[in-house]
């Protein structure tokens, strides 16, 4: 008798155990509840901007504080490159002699070019932001300086986004004088101010409206997407600029959404794995807060 009772009995146990789990979860209800959620097993740290630019809801998680922006900077650096060609004091026409010298690992394609090639301008600063070539930023930087980047933020109200040094070292900026910001490599800026950057662009309030026209058509054509654009049809646009570092991931841009165009910068550093394909950890979670973003900030 006893032993047809235990299957019974155990089988209660298991069933007020289970009943007891499932009253006593309490599923995350508001964007900071999910985000938080989506982070809690994450081993870096996560900084995050956002906001509908259609009807102004935001959201911020460390939003305001400093981060490294790896290839993220080039998207102010693009900005100074319109900026001077506005004032005249650089042509799109002018030329570039690639010189036999050492070329910048990482992103890009013009360190397989032969010494001698030409390029000008207009292709150096689509190639910075289209397949985030290194080796075109520098030439950039050189003709239009870090300092002149930096005084065109201050303009536009950004003080605390700064290109501070070339790829791979170098040709230091004013500010990198500065103790504190040695801490940033290449570039410093907030996930806030990304996105302020971002809206100003997208109102047409950088340079011109016809100049921020076209930085965001240049943006559109960013060839990484395994982050903010990573498995968006293709109905759905994305102007954005990635950046990654051994520990680093991080993505800044807007997406279209029918519900409203959503500008966003995320971070995640002290990345404890490093991955550099499609497969990363930090990449995988850049999308899930996009996506959570995208949902969440909508028009109802």
């Amino acid at each position: 008798m006893l032993r047809n009772l235990l299957p019974i009995l155990i089988f209660c146990v298991l069933a007020i155990s289970s009943s007891g789990q499932k009253v006593n979860l309490r599923q995350p209800q508001t964007l900071d509840e999910k985000i938080k959620a989506e982070i809690g097993d994450f081993r870096g740290n996560v900084w995050i901007y956002a906001k509908n630019l259609d009807n102004g809801k935001e959201y911020s998680l460390r939003g305001e504080e400093k981060v490294r922006t790896a290839s993220t900077i080039k998207l102010p650096i693009m900005t100074e490159v319109f900026h001077q060609v506005a004032q005249g004091k650089v042509k799109w026409s002018d030329e570039f002699v690639l010189p036999n010298m050492r070329k910048e690992a990482g992103s890009g394609i013009l360190f397989e070019f032969s010494e001698g090639t030409k390029i000008d301008l207009r292709t150096a600063t689509n190639l910075m932001i289209v397949v985030s070539d290194n080796f075109a930023t520098n030439l950039i930087l050189d003709k239009i300086s870090q300092n002149n980047v930096n005084n065109f933020m201050k303009e536009l109200g950004l003080n605390n986004t700064l290109s501070l040094r070339k790829i791979g070292g170098g040709g230091d900026a004013k500010a990198y004088d500065e103790p504190l910001n040695k801490l940033f490599g290449i570039g410093v800026s907030t996930p806030k101010e990304m996105v302020i950057l971002l809206e100003k662009l997208e109102k047409g309030e950088v340079v011109s409206k016809e100049a921020s026209a076209e930085m965001i058509a240049i943006l559109k054509r960013q060839q990484y997407t395994d982050g903010i654009g990573r498995n968006l049809l293709d109905t759905v646009p994305v102007a954005s600029k990635s950046g990654a570092l051994d520990r680093l991931r991080s993505d800044v841009g807007i997406v279209y959404t029918r519900r409203g165009r959503i500008a966003m910068a995320i971070t995640t550093d002290d990345n404890p794995v490093v991955h550099y394909n499609w497969d990363g950890e930090a990449e995988k979670l850049i999308w899930r807060i996009s996506v959570l973003l995208q949902k969440e900030l909508a028009i109802k």
